[in-house]
């Protein structure tokens, strides 16, 4: 049988019983459907989640910090250390320091810390208001980043936070003392620091100025961590061992990036599941309909078969028809999962907007995997119609034309 007479006589079926295909196919879209959805949620929350971590450098960073152990300390000299191995491009410190900031005068706890431009790309510092240190920002000895916590402190609610940017306070860091005791030694910054931007860094009191300008007003002995930037991601573990060896703590960005996806693909396996079973009754409906195409026509594949038509051409014919309701039942499914997955984010938004909270995308639907349900919902439609095609090529045509 020649392709295009396939084509021709596996469509027909939308001209003769055209109620009960485009039911089937319907059927099949809503099992696929809430695949669609269910998956596309999955994939929604994971962008989510991901998106609040910096990639690129971040990901090819490792956090170094001193366990306390074997007398080790993070010094200006452990710094030229960690950039002697050829395998790191760049070691960036942080130094941390308590103070008091003022506002308004409201006055609260925090930890001020001392970051170069470096520092914030290789931890994945972000602002949610205004900007973060840039290169060009390292002499700025005016402004600082504070976090949302420390806004906290002055009672700015969420909604007030952009107009606080630009905003001027105080500050005083508390420096041990070197006598051995406990006592703290209070040095007051006799300026006013503007407010450039609010991190993303939620539940810790924390005010960043650059590294520089805080040396300006106490020395720096030791720092509290340390970004250590690695040129690939080849070599990202074996310089994370070699630091763990060395008895530093360390941390890695990419592991937990890793977990988090494998936490995710575990997710969507779940919901996929689920929307499965609905896809699993759509396909039981469509294996009865093609079954009952079978009865219905086994007159018609007895004439078929007088006239020349071999067991195959028969085969080809009923699996063609049962792919072509799959296919569409699934580009059905596709359209129904899609618009019903932008229309939820479209009114999350609208109402986020409304009570100034941020946009989401809480579904989404990459390309790779709506082209996988296509195909798959082809292959469902292909194993549903395989056992009625085989029994349809085996009827003896005589027999079929009798049948009534």
């Amino acid at each position: 049988m020649r392709i295009q007479d396939l084509a021709q006589l596996s469509t027909r079926m939308f001209k003769t019983n055209p109620l009960r295909t485009w039911l089937t196919i319907l059927g099949m879209g809503v099992g696929t459907g809430a695949v669609v959805v269910l998956v596309g949620l999955g994939f929604g929350l994971q962008q989510i989640i991901l998106e609040q971590i910096v990639f690129g450098e971040t990901l090819l960073s490792l956090g170094v910090s001193s366990t306390g152990a074997q007398g080790l300390s993070l010094t200006p000299e452990t710094v030229v250390e960690f950039e002697k191995n050829p395998a790191v491009l760049d070691a960036a410190p942080l130094a941390r320091f308590p103070a008091l900031i003022t506002y308004k005068g409201l006055t609260g706890n925090v930890f001020v810390q001392g970051v170069e431009p470096p520092y914030l790309r290789y931890a994945g510092v972000t602002a949610t208001e205004g900007t973060v240190f840039e290169e060009a920002d390292a002499g700025d000895t005016n402004s600082i980043m504070i976090s949302p916590a420390t806004l906290k402190l002055f009672g700015i609610a969420d909604e007030d936070v952009k107009a606080f940017i630009g905003q001027k306070v105080t500050l005083k860091l508390l420096v041990p003392a070197d006598d051995g005791t406990d006592n703290v030694n209070e040095i007051v910054i006799d300026k006013e620091y503007i407010v450039r931007g609010v991190t993303k860094e939620q539940g810790v009191l924390n005010v960043m100025m650059m590294l520089p300008e805080l040396r300006n007003y106490v020395g720096i002995e030791e720092y509290e961590r340390i970004q250590v930037r690695v040129d690939s991601n080849q070599n990202l573990p074996i310089v994370e061992a070699k630091l763990i060896e060395d008895g530093y703590r360390v941390t890695a960005l990419s592991k937990t990036v890793e977990q988090a996806s494998k936490i995710f693909q575990g997710i969507q396996v779940v919901l996929a599941t689920f929307g499965g079973i609905a896809l699993i009754v759509s396909a039981i409906g469509m294996f009865n309909t093609m079954t009952v195409t079978l009865l219905e026509r086994t007159k018609e594949i007895g004439i078929m078969r007088t006239i020349g038509a071999s067991p195959n051409d028969v085969k080809y014919l009923f699996v063609s028809e049962s792919v072509v309701v799959g296919f569409l039942g699934g580009v059905t499914g596709i359209l129904m999962g899609v618009v019903l997955g932008l229309s939820v984010n479209l009114l999350l938004n609208i109402v986020a907007g409304q009570f100034g909270g941020q946009s989401v995308k809480l579904f989404s639907f990459p390309f790779n995997f709506l082209a996988f349900i296509t195909i798959f919902s082809a292959a469902v439609g292909y194993l549903t119609g395989i056992f009625p095609a085989r029994r349809a090529s085996t009827l003896n045509p005589l027999d079929a034309i009798r049948y009534e």
